[in-house]
């Protein structure tokens, strides 16, 4: 919790106030407010807190951060912070209207939050594309002088640096062009299948923090069960769709398209399209970053959302080409 906002919840009858913590799509509370916010003492929270815990409904290192806080006596200390989940569990227990206060709030501020956040990312994308653009016009004319000029040391090195930094993107953008983009150096058969039930679970525990509506993850047809089922098929015994790679894109693709919710169709997609990914170990790259950044899963669904059906296969082998080996090699 290194670059978290803060935001002052005043609970409804005025009587306190607590600087509330959001950092991670979530809030955040320490076990001194999260006291008194449910008007109990510290004790009786602490060991709520730690039945969640003891009875697995949470599992502590997905709901607790650490983060520096300056106590009174002017030192700095380490103290635990708790999650939104936490908090409603809590709430739970001991059966506070002002949990369910509080958990309103919560969800109306990370829901400004969230739109906030998507338009930043939407303006970074812009920019991005747009220096992409650039960047492609620069790599040409680059090539144009070396045509008619010998280049010294530190051109040389500036211009290979240029390359090898962007080399794939641009690799990518030109099969993409060309219409010669292909599915290679992908990770092979999975070694996690999701299921109809499992997929579900996930989407009511993301509801509890992210849903903005009755609605968010309510199923209108079979569509969904379809989109998993889906993935998973063969012909002659074969996997239509035989790595881990083409499986998450495919997924991704069908549910988006499909609808399936009376509201969250594309959050939901692209929930389930990492929840894949993490479970079958590569969502994240050797280095520790994700292999698809989140602006980029952001325009990826919202390109899928408006394409043509006649171009499901291009919208496929995008999003496994910007997840496979090579381009975190």
């Amino acid at each position: 919790m290194n670059h978290s906002d803060i935001i002052i919840y005043q609970t409804e009858d005025g009587k306190t106030e607590i600087n509330v913590q959001i950092d991670d799509k979530t809030v955040w509370l320490s076990l001194n407010q999260i006291a008194d916010l449910f008007e109990r003492d510290k004790s009786v929270i602490s060991r709520h807190i730690n039945n969640i815990f003891r009875e697995k409904e949470l599992l502590r290192d997905s709901v607790v951060a650490k983060n520096a806080t300056t106590a009174s006596d002017g030192k700095t200390y380490q103290v635990d912070y708790f999650n939104l989940d936490v908090i409603i569990s809590v709430g739970y227990r001991i059966k506070s209207k002002r949990g369910t206060q509080f958990r309103i709030w919560a969800n109306q501020i990370l829901r400004e939050y969230l739109i906030k956040g998507y338009s930043i990312n939407e303006k970074k994308l812009t920019k991005q594309n747009e220096s992409l653009k650039e960047l492609q016009e620069s790599v040409k004319a680059l090539r144009t002088v070396l045509n008619y000029k010998p280049l010294s040391n530190e051109e040389s090195k500036g211009l290979l640096r240029i390359i090898t930094d962007y080399a794939f993107a641009l690799d990518i953008l030109d099969q993409y062009d060309y219409q010669k983009l292909e599915i290679k150096d992908t990770s092979g058969k999975e070694t996690f299948q999701l299921t109809y039930e499992e997929a579900i679970s996930q989407i009511k525990m993301v509801k509890i923090t992210h849903g903005n509506s009755n609605l968010f993850g309510h199923e209108k047809d079979d569509s969904f069960k379809s989109s998993i089922a889906t993935i998973y098929q063969t012909f002659e015994g074969q996997d239509l769709y035989p790595s881990i790679e083409e499986k998450a894109a495919n997924l991704l693709y069908f549910i988006t398209k499909n609808h399936s919710f009376s509201d969250g169709n594309k959050r939901i997609a692209a929930f389930i399209f990492l929840y894949f990914l993490e479970k079958n170990r590569i969502l994240f790259a050797p280095d520790g970053n994700k292999r698809i950044a989140d602006n980029t899963l952001v325009a990826l669904t919202l390109m899928i959302a408006v394409s043509k059906p006649e171009e499901k296969e291009t919208m496929i082998k995008v999003v496994v080409n910007l997840i496979n080996k090579n381009n975190y090699s």
